[in-house]
């Protein structure tokens, strides 16, 4: 399974520890196991070892890394030393590092930590400037939170920060999120990721769907607003004046590592599974499923995570019958054709266009 030398890749790394659990978050994180943390991060650095020689990785190969969770900040960086010790040497030069954090974790000596070990991005996971909305949200910051932990990763040095905001949940208004992106655009961020309510089963807004709000005009204002301010909508919930590589590694299918306890990882047609629960891993790192992705479900993924995004579509991965509905497509002005690509001109309707070229 190793790569062709000088073949690029992306390292993606769980961390499945939180202060709080969202009421709409279904990824695999806890808020109960922190006296785990320094065991399980032994346990990543074994996965990742592993990894690394079983990807066949060699030095200046990860063009990207991204640290998620969970909550990244809930870990302190010395114990992520070990991690980034195996993996400086393989990044290539001006790699993207990203970590996710939250304003009430990211402590001053949290980011200088991460900063020091070669952190060049930090995504914070906001979600709102509003206090009632956050609460109902159960995140674990006040608006003062967010916006001092961002103005305090710039201070810093971090050339890249990102942050979160969600939409469309119950009592949002025009007024409100503008009220939010407004508070965005006065902080020194080069990128948002816009996200719409999703509800998810064992989430606590499972058994209360109403919070949901079924208001398709908030996307589109959304989406204005954020553009107005000269940011580049490049995927439906994406935007900035920089637009993070590791994000478009995942949609344009590349080869990715996944470590930790409920991460994923891919392979040309196979993805990897380590176990998701943290005492599980802590005990086998290794034990990890494989998956056989058939050549009829890369194609569907590689049409809708084209669609969804500015990457578009290669023509040469289609059928003669999925070409051919594609061109009729462009006829039509619904895509745009540039050289051998197929580019989507409305986002929030890539669905629609995927399944009817999937026919």
């Amino acid at each position: 399974m190793s790569l062709k030398i000088g073949e690029k890749m992306l390292l993606y790394i769980h961390i499945p520890f939180c202060d709080s659990k969202c009421h709409y978050c279904s990824f695999n994180s806890y808020v109960d196991k922190f006296d785990l943390r320094q065991n399980y991060m032994l346990a990543l650095a074994q996965q990742l070892k592993f990894e690394l020689h079983n990807f066949g990785v060699n030095r200046g190969e990860i063009e990207s890394l991204f640290i998620g969770g969970g909550t990244p900040s809930t870990v302190a960086p010395i114990l992520y030393e070990p991690i980034f010790s195996m993996i400086t040497p393989l990044l290539k030069d001006g790699a993207e590092v990203t970590t996710e954090a939250n304003p009430n974790s990211a402590t001053n000596s949290w980011l200088k930590g991460m900063f020091n070990l070669g952190v060049n991005r930090v995504s914070f996971g906001v979600q709102s400037f509003q206090k009632e909305k956050l609460k109902a949200l159960n995140r674990a910051h006040s608006p003062s939170d967010a916006i001092e932990a961002i103005n305090r990763a710039k201070e810093i040095g971090f050339e890249h920060i990102s942050l979160d905001l969600i939409y469309n949940y119950q009592g949002d208004t025009q007024e409100l999120l503008g009220k939010d992106i407004k508070q965005a655009f006065q902080l020194p961020i080069n990128h948002i990721s816009a996200y719409e309510l999703t509800i998810e089963s064992q989430t606590k807004f499972y058994n209360t769907p109403e919070v949901k709000q079924e208001d398709e005009n908030l996307a589109f204002f959304v989406a204005d607003e954020i553009t107005k301010h000269g940011f580049k909508q490049y995927e439906i919930s994406n935007f900035g004046t920089y637009e993070s590589s590791h994000n478009q590694g995942y949609w344009q299918l590349k080869d990715y590592i996944g470590v930790g306890a409920g991460a994923v990882g891919f392979k040309k047609d196979r993805r990897y599974y380590p176990t998701t629960s943290i005492d599980n891993y802590i005990n086998d790192p290794l034990e990890i499923r494989e998956e056989l992705i058939t050549q009829e479900e890369l194609l569907t993924e590689r049409i809708f995570l084209g669609l969804r995004s500015s990457i578009g579509i290669d023509r040469k991965f289609l059928t003669p019958e999925i070409q051919q509905r594609c061109d009729f497509l462009v006829k039509e002005e619904k895509l745009i054709k540039e050289n051998n690509l197929y580019k989507n001109r409305n986002f929030f309707i890539s669905d629609e266009i995927a399944l009817y070229i999937l026919g």
